[in-house]
């Protein structure tokens, strides 16, 4: 398992990053049973840089608390038995592992957001990986009934490992 993390924001989070990070990842894969050792980047950033990101892939100019970039296409979230048919567009070749994405998040965002839902940042943290995990696996949230099966599975990803409001 690969889990790579990247700090590039200059503010510090006074938290166990790393170890939240590998812990929701971990769960994530594990509630969503992902048959292959994966890999997963991660990048801690500012609200400046994930504004550029934000408006280069998505067209919104305008800091955002986490952004997702799936490598695998999914025809149903978290379904892989395609995967295996296209070795070379999903396995990393040196490891072997299922190359699932990247997640970039504003730690600017995490301190706001933490502050403005009155939980802690280490539960922020924990819930933008989880949320976008499953963005990595596939779930979207652009309708109401994706909304609710992402937000559930969310909850309870966070709930298994004791991250609660």
């Amino acid at each position: 398992m690969t889990i790579a993390i990247e700090y590039e924001a200059e503010k510090k989070l006074e938290l166990p990053f790393e170890t939240i990070i590998r812990e929701i990842v971990l769960a994530a894969l594990d509630y969503e049973e992902c048959p292959y050792e994966a890999e997963i980047n991660v990048i801690l950033t500012d609200n400046e840089a994930i504004r550029v990101m934000n408006k280069e892939y998505r067209g919104l100019d305008a800091p955002t608390d986490v952004l997702s970039f799936p490598l695998v296409d999914y025809n149903v979230p978290s379904d892989f038995n395609h995967v295996e048919d296209a070795v070379e567009d999903y396995f990393n070749p040196e490891t072997g592992e299922l190359m699932l994405g990247d997640i970039v998040i504003s730690v600017d965002k995490v301190e706001g957001q933490a502050e403005s839902y009155g939980h802690s940042q280490t539960r922020e943290l924990a819930f933008l990986v989880a949320h976008s995990m499953l963005h990595l696996l596939g779930y979207d949230h652009m309708e109401e009934g994706e909304r609710a099966e992402m937000e559930r599975r969310q909850d309870a990803i966070l709930e298994s490992r004791g991250y609660v409001r």
